[in-house]
Parts: structure tokens; sequence; C-alpha cells
């Protein structure tokens, strides 16, 4: 009887815990994916409704209404976001026909993911945990 060099294992079995390991390496990477496009879907929201509110408040400005009124109507259309987060300038409520009333809305997004500091190391600061995402609406009054 000879002694081989090599000796035979069934198949697989140096193989037990390579799955684990490699699921341990990639989760982490995948969550961070995952949590990004959340992210990102939420701060596009965001950024559509503080959008559609500044449109809002400077069609009901055109027709004459007062700046508590145009302020209201900002606050009903941003009904989905944080209302601490959101700051509302109303210019030249109620002034002469053909002049404009402009309309600017503010809202500080905070952002869930732990990329906030990964994205202010790459971009030098300039992105943080907060972006602020601003709307500018201008309409002629009536």
């Amino acid at each position: 009887m000879r002694l081989g060099r090599f000796v035979r294992r069934p198949k697989g079995e140096g193989e037990r815990g390579q799955a684990l390991v490699e699921f341990a390496l990639i989760v982490p990477i995948f969550l961070l994916l995952v949590f990004a496009i959340v992210d990102f879907g939420m701060g596009f929201h965001a950024w559509i409704t503080v959008t559609n509110a500044a449109r809002e408040g400077a069609r009901v400005g055109a027709v004459g209404a007062d700046s508590a009124t145009i302020q209201g109507k900002v606050t009903d259309t941003t009904v989905s976001l944080d209302a601490a987060s959101v700051t509302t300038f109303v210019t030249n409520a109620q002034g002469a026909p053909g002049e404009s009333v402009t309309v600017k809305v503010d809202y500080d997004y905070q952002l869930i993911t732990p990329l906030s500091s990964i994205m202010g190391m790459v971009s030098g600061n300039t992105l943080g945990p907060n972006i602020v995402f601003s709307s500018t609406s201008e309409m002629r009054l009536e």
C-alpha cells in the first residue's frame, strides 16, 4: 500500500465557510448602495415638492392674496416634508398690477445614509449631512 502525496477529499469539504465570508464582505457595500438609492429618491421627492410649493405660492399671490395666505398655501403643499425645515420668503405680495410677486422656498434636507461623511471627504466638505433645496418662483400680479 502506497501513501500518496495528495489526499483526496470529498468535493466541497474545504469550502464550508467561503460563502459566509463572501457574504460578510459584500453586505456592507450592498446596504450602502440600497440606502443611497432610498436617500436619492427621498431627496428627489423633496426637491420636486419644494419646486411645486414655490410655484403654487406664486400662483396664489398672482391673484392678489396676502403674504399669510401665500405662506399657508406653501405650508399646505409641503405637508409631506418636515415643517420645521421649510422656510418661505414672499416679496411684493398685493403689489400693483403688472408687477411681480416672488416666492422663495428653502428646505434643509438631512441625508439618512452614512454616506454623508464619505461624500464630505470626496467633495471637500461641500456636500454634508444637510442639503439645502431652494426654489424661487415669480409671477406677474393681475
